[in-house]
């Protein structure tokens, strides 16, 4: 499989079931309803765990802009390659989001706040602080990124010349740390750490026809993505000062 389908198809799972657990968890009328957290944390998780399986032997598994920089600025993945890496990981993303909405199209209709409309899309803060959102988004990529960095530099590559990612550290490691990035730090942004997950299903939301779904909150997107991208960067740079192990 070309590395660039494998990073839209990976991105597309993470985006369906990352996006459906979120609709299933807000909407109404849905069997999950209401019921939490630590489902939307779960389903995230393992959203991750289904798409590096998917998509870790041929691309790394990547599916995120911020994990593709922060490699490329650590040495262990070629320049070359991001940009096409990225374009796949935000398209991926926005048609991951586009089958979630189909799926729960009825339950879209059935619900009336703007807000639950939007949040199945793209992430909001808790608490609006641009600069405080923007931090946790910070630290949140960072602890992502440098764990991938030292868990994954004795596998720069396989046998069969895959690129290094999330592919290289494990489907299973690599949903338990973003599983608990969600516990632990995802209660002020809802944990973006993926400027992809969160710019394709935004301007799909803008684009889409959902009846009363209000803004896509542009003043916000800056944060989602320009923060990831902010902590990949710190976690590679502490990486290369401080060497490999």
């Amino acid at each position: 499989m070309n590395v660039y389908i494998a990073e839209f198809i990976g991105t597309a799972l993470l985006l369906t079931l990352g996006s459906g657990v979120v609709a299933n968890v807000v909407l109404n009328k849905t069997k999950g309803k209401s019921s939490g957290w630590i489902v939307i944390t779960t389903g995230w998780a393992l959203s991750v765990f289904i798409a590096v399986v998917v998509s870790g032997p041929y691309s790394g598994a990547h599916i995120n802009p911020a994990v593709s920089l922060g490699l490329a600025l650590a040495g262990v993945f070629s320049w070359e390659l991001v940009p096409g890496y990225i374009l796949a990981q935000v398209l991926g993303a926005g048609f991951g989001s586009f089958l979630a909405w189909l799926v729960y199209w009825d339950h879209f209709k059935e619900t009336d706040d703007p807000v639950l409309k939007f949040v199945p899309f793209a992430t909001m803060p808790a608490i609006r602080n641009y600069w405080a959102n923007f931090l946790s988004e910070v630290i949140g990529t960072f602890v992502l990124i440098f764990v991938i960095l030292y868990s994954t530099e004795a596998s720069l590559a396989d046998e069969h010349n895959t690129p290094i990612g999330l592919g290289s550290l494990g489907a299973l490691p690599v949903a338990l740390l973003v599983w608990v990035i969600g516990l632990s730090l995802g209660g002020t942004t809802g944990y973006a750490i993926n400027p992809a997950r969160d710019f394709g299903p935004r301007l799909m939301h803008q684009i889409l026809p959902i009846k009363g779904k209000g803004s896509s909150d542009w003043e916000y997107s800056w944060v989602p993505v320009l923060g990831p991208f902010a902590g990949a960067s710190l976690a590679a740079l502490l990486y290369l000062t401080l060497g490999s192990k």
